[in-house]
């Protein structure tokens, strides 16, 4: 849907324009949008990405969540969860029609947990931009800041450990070449994929498919997500060749939801070339192509 435009001239018009995209708003009653931040941002990171939606969808009210920012966005992501679940709910109990999100690289790891965990929660489309969703195994920038004396085929001796599973990004780091390893040790992603004996497995997938849109945006520019197509659940086998999320296990065996969420005809996977990581959430060609649609 969209509102019709027509010529008019001087103040008068200019009122009777911002009159009438208040009533549309007001009639259509766009679902509050939810932005979770990635790794190393903070909520100034989204002017962008809230006027696309408020200049697509006038009147949505947006909110970045502010929490976990900049360095302290390396708190474990269980601990993530549990902070910006307190600061979601009241949102979505005051929202009747329920909420949208869109969580933003390490964030869409965060959103992933707080679906999987929150049994009430009333959230429609689940916008995943650019997060490592399968995990991450690649020679990033922000790996050679974080462990400077590490190369990805190394981290595991830190990120496998219970003082490696304290930082964020060791609870997704999935080393191909050590799966037991990750299997036994990563207390988040393992966990989230029931890759690993979890005792809530049924009630987290029941939770996660609650949502009614999974929208997984990636891209092959990239450049941080390593490969880029765990945006959308690929992942290395232990050759490093990608296989597809279809040919998955934890697709095929839908362990929490995946396939179930394709077959509803709830699983939409938005390819863009040509984005670098941290343009993602700036790019209106991203927004209009991928989100504006299921922002409503």
């Amino acid at each position: 849907m969209s509102i019709t435009r027509t010529r008019s001239s001087g103040t008068a018009g200019l009122w009777y324009a911002l009159l009438g995209a208040c009533l549309w708003a007001a009639a259509v009653g766009y679902k509050p949008v939810i932005i979770v931040h990635g790794l190393f941002d903070g909520s100034g990171n989204f002017v962008n990405l809230k006027r696309f939606i408020n200049e697509a969808h006038p009147g949505t009210n947006v909110t970045v969540i502010d929490l976990f920012d900049r360095s302290a966005s390396l708190e474990p992501l269980w601990k993530q969860v549990e902070g910006f679940k307190a600061a979601i709910y009241p949102i979505m109990q005051n929202a009747a029609d329920g909420v949208h999100f869109i969580c933003y690289s390490q964030g869409g790891l965060v959103c992933r947990g707080i679906l999987s965990t929150l049994s009430d929660h009333n959230v429609h489309s689940f916008i995943s931009l650019s997060s490592p969703q399968a995990g991450q195994y690649g020679d990033t920038d922000y790996l050679k800041y974080l462990f400077p004396q590490f190369v990805k085929s190394n981290l595991y001796h830190i990120c496998y450990t219970g003082l490696g599973q304290r930082i964020s990004i060791c609870n997704y780091w999935n080393d191909p070449h050590h799966r037991d390893l990750y299997v036994n040790s990563s207390d988040y992603l393992a966990l989230l994929n029931n890759e690993r004996p979890n005792p809530n497995s049924t009630e987290w997938k029941k939770n996660f498919l609650k949502m009614k849109k999974l929208v997984l945006i990636g891209g092959p520019d990239d450049g941080v997500i390593t490969p880029w197509q765990s945006s959308q659940f690929g992942f290395y086998d232990d050759n490093e060749t990608v296989v597809e999320m279809q040919h998955q296990d934890l697709y095929l065996r839908d362990v929490f939801g995946l396939k179930t969420l394709a077959a509803r005809g709830d699983l939409i996977l938005c390819s863009v070339p040509g984005v670098a990581h941290v343009w993602w959430h700036s790019n209106e060609t991203v927004f209009h192509t991928c989100m504006e649609k299921w922002l409503v």
